[in-house]
């Protein structure tokens, strides 16, 4: 929770891959916010207080995961309005001539996306799901100390640059608004 509220004023796209690993989390221990509490939250070394506001922070994650069927996959649809915000915000500066950096920097990644859509089962996923899926499968080959390829560790780098700029520009629009030419 406190991680969740750091990252989420500083880097959107961070908080995204931290909330999806947080619904892996509520997966991984069934649902089951006893669970939870007694072998996950119990290791931090948090205040009573503390202990109590996390606690109830899963209690309402894992409330939402049943209600919106995301006990086996998907994302909370918290996220998706997020990722979909992401994604209106990038046809914005692709379709505004003010952004000439950012244009750049999606044309550098868009072979890689292509790649990816090619590769993936959900062909219909926008651009932006693509990248963030991209980056937490390697973050998660990453924490299971995988081998990354050379070339899937370019794709990455460059994702990582074109994500990052992204969302900078959500919190700049956010935080005092982005002037768009049409």
């Amino acid at each position: 929770m406190y991680i969740a509220q750091e990252l989420r004023k500083k880097s959107i796209a961070e908080y995204l891959l931290y909330m999806w690993q947080v619904e892996d989390i509520i997966r991984a221990y069934g649902c089951d916010l006893s669970r939870i509490i007694k072998d996950y939250i119990s290791r931090f070394d948090y205040s009573d207080e503390q202990k109590e506001e996390v606690t109830d922070w899963y209690g309402d994650l894992v409330r939402m995961v049943k209600r919106e069927g995301c006990q086996e996959r998907g994302h909370l649809q918290i996220n998706n309005i997020l990722v979909a915000d992401l994604m209106d915000l990038h046809s914005r500066l692709m379709n505004s001539s003010k952004f000439p950096f950012y244009h750049s920097e999606y044309y550098k990644v868009l072979p890689f996306i292509v790649e990816l859509r090619n590769r993936g089962a959900n062909k219909s996923e926008n651009e932006i799901e693509t990248c963030m899926n991209a980056l937490y499968g390697v973050m998660l080959l990453r924490l299971q100390k995988k081998e990354i390829s050379p070339s899937t560790t370019n794709a990455i780098q460059e994702i990582t640059t074109f994500i990052g700029m992204l969302s900078d520009y959500y919190q700049k629009d956010k935080a005092e608004g982005l002037e768009f030419e049409e």
